[in-house]
């Protein structure tokens, strides 16, 4: 599979991003409370977060022209969500300030790097169809790449997908937080990114190996999804498509926070697909993108350069 997955790029090397923005209030301790329990926490951040602004941020930093469609809120938290994002280079034409609040995620994170966190829309759940015309109607042939998630209304996810197929663009779906979409949608994606508990959950296989991974890669496949790459932690990642099975082996690292390693994927993924990368080259320079922001705390902030990305792959 090359990098226009099954239909033919645009033209541009751009990507457009749809999907949600946050702040993140994250809580570090040795290790999360029980229920009813409290526990002293060691530190504390609010930085810009939700999967859309992560994964403009990862585009971004990866080298790619990259605009993000989403709603931010007019409270102080929009301030902090808009910095961040100009600060990465993201285009903020198409983010729309609407009355109301931002969304805002709380993450707690233990001593492991893992963590377990609660999403409050707010802004999000306004972002509608419209607001993805707008963009793709303003495109003019900048981007090759579509990429979306599922943290934002579930019918505005579905109308871009179908958008970004008709106007020839790479259509990069992260399905998280996994929840179950129209059987028809997945005909109009070309690449699809699950972790293992995104994979489970949609597919229905149980995904706690490579032949389950790629088992529920391929019922991708069977409904019509160009490509599935299932990421599998620190196992690497199983890269599925109509030319067979490959495993990409993982860049050993030491975690200290896994907030944000999808996104940062998912957002270099779709950056080199539409830089015009294969999949499978495409895939390993995400894999070195996730690896690194393991090696971070906080979510954007994680997120690695284009030439710290260059240099992990050069290590291999």
């Amino acid at each position: 599979m090359g990098a226009a997955g099954t239909h033919g790029i645009r033209g541009g090397d751009g990507v457009l991003v749809v999907g949600s923005t946050s702040v993140d209030l994250t809580a570090f301790a040795r290790r999360l409370p029980g229920p009813g329990e409290t526990v002293l926490g060691e530190a504390f951040t609010s930085v810009l977060g939700g999967k859309g602004a992560n994964q403009a941020v990862a585009a971004a930093r990866a080298g790619a022209p990259t605009r993000l469609v989403a709603c931010v809120g007019d409270d102080p938290f929009a301030g902090v969500v808009e910095s961040g994002l100009r600060d990465a280079g993201v285009d903020l034409s198409h983010l729309h300030r609407l009355a109301g609040a931002t969304g805002v995620a709380h993450i707690r994170v233990d001593a492991a790097g893992e963590n377990d966190i609660v999403v409050v829309q707010n802004a999000n759940a306004a972002l509608e169809p419209a607001h993805v015309d707008a963009a793709l109607d303003d495109d003019g042939g900048r981007s090759g790449a579509l990429l979306v998630q599922l943290e934002s209304p579930l019918a505005t996810v579905a109308h871009a997908v179908r958008r970004g197929r008709e106007a020839g663009l790479v259509v990069v779906l992260d399905p998280a937080p996994a929840q179950p979409l129209d059987d028809g949608l997945w005909a109009h994606v070309d690449v699809v990114t699950p972790n293992e508990t995104e994979a489970a959950m949609l597919t229905g296989v149980r995904v706690d190996d490579a032949a389950g991974a790629e088992a529920a890669a391929r019922w991708f496949l069977a409904r019509g999804v160009g490509a599935a790459v299932v990421t599998l932690a620190g196992e690497g990642a199983l890269v599925v498509d109509a030319s067979g099975a490959r495993r990409l082996a993982p860049f050993r690292v030491d975690a200290v926070d896994t907030t944000a390693a999808g996104d940062a994927f998912a957002g270099a993924l779709a950056a080199a697909l539409a830089a015009g990368a294969t999949l499978d080259a495409a895939a390993r320079r995400a894999a070195a993108s996730g690896a690194l922001a393991v090696t971070r705390r906080g979510a954007s902030p994680s997120i690695p350069t284009a030439a710290e990305v260059d240099a992990l792959v050069a290590r291999g």
